[in-house]
């Protein structure tokens, strides 16, 4: 178990040790990814000193997602999300849905996704991403649970899709949010939450985020690090090996705060609020604590 009043190692420097005024949930954390491997309770330690308490394990493939679960039952704090991500859509058939279907009925899986569409890159084609995202909306409305979306350069057909199937889902959040405002309105007029990372923080390329989570109702607001992706390109001190992970978190809700005119305490308690909500993370923690004790017994 990680001892949360453990404190920080030598990887971050002292300008990055940031705590946050209130407990965070980062709703999108790729833990399983190869780079955490070596350390992973060292990221854990460092995640509770800064006081990012929940963590929500992406699961982007059937492998990812069994490894999602394994960790949520690892670690308290820790929940599982279980999808397809766009890119590995063309290897949606039968056999996966059924193997998706029996994840989404584990108490650790707290939504379905990583799922969506990405017309950026179409690592598969738009018509096998299309398939597999109507098949897990499927699975959605089936399980009850809510949905984690991926959409990149895919705004149209995605809101599209979602008009669609919006009265048959529960909740469904638009994790790492990037496009315009055009985009953005459309969501919120779905009744849809939205996930900002790090891109805030990038000159270059997230600029135009800073006019717009203005915008965001602070109830449809949630924040994730993305990590090991999306490292924050302003930060007050470089990090040995460029890699992000939720120690970081409270650096960007400093930034989405700023942003908006608002308070940093105040963001950070409503946004974890939002996400308690969201996930339904309440049930989740009587489950840990169930969990917990037959461990003790």
């Amino acid at each position: 178990m990680v001892d949360p009043n453990a404190t920080f190692d030598d990887l971050l420097p002292e300008a990055l040790r940031f705590r946050s005024p209130a407990p965070l949930v980062d709703i999108g954390a790729n833990l399983t990814h190869a780079s955490f491997a070596a350390d992973l309770e060292a990221v854990l330690r460092r995640a509770r000193a800064a006081n990012v308490t929940t963590l929500i394990v992406t699961g982007t493939d059937r492998a990812h997602a069994e490894q999602a679960v394994q960790l949520a039952q690892r670690f308290p704090g820790l929940h599982a999300t279980a999808g397809v991500h766009p890119h590995d859509a063309s290897h949606w058939d039968a056999s996966l849905a059924t193997a998706m279907r029996e994840l989404h009925r584990r108490p650790e899986v707290v939504a379905v996704g990583e799922c969506g569409l990405d017309f950026h890159r179409n690592f598969s084609t738009p018509a096998a991403q299309e398939r597999a995202f109507e098949a897990q909306l499927g699975l959605a409305v089936e399980s009850g649970k809510p949905l984690f979306i991926h959409e990149r350069d895919a705004g149209r057909r995605m809101r599209e899709m979602l008009r669609t199937w919006r009265d048959d889902i529960s909740d469904a959040v638009v994790h790492c949010f990037t496009a315009e405002r055009e985009t953005l309105h459309g969501y919120l007029d779905l009744d849809l939450h939205i996930g900002l990372t790090g891109w805030i923080c990038d000159e270059r390329r997230g600029i135009h985020l800073r006019e717009l989570v203005r915008d965001i109702p602070l109830e449809r607001l949630m924040v994730e690090t993305d990590c090991p992706y999306l490292l924050p390109r302003d930060l007050p001190a470089k990090l040995k090996g460029r890699r992000n992970e939720p120690s970081l978190l409270p650096w960007i809700v400093r930034e989405i705060a700023h942003w908006r005119g608002s308070d940093e305490a105040q963001l950070a308690r409503a946004t974890t609020h939002t996400a308690r909500r969201f996930f339904r993370l309440a049930a989740a923690g009587e489950a840990d604590e169930a969990r917990r004790a037959q461990q003790e017994s």
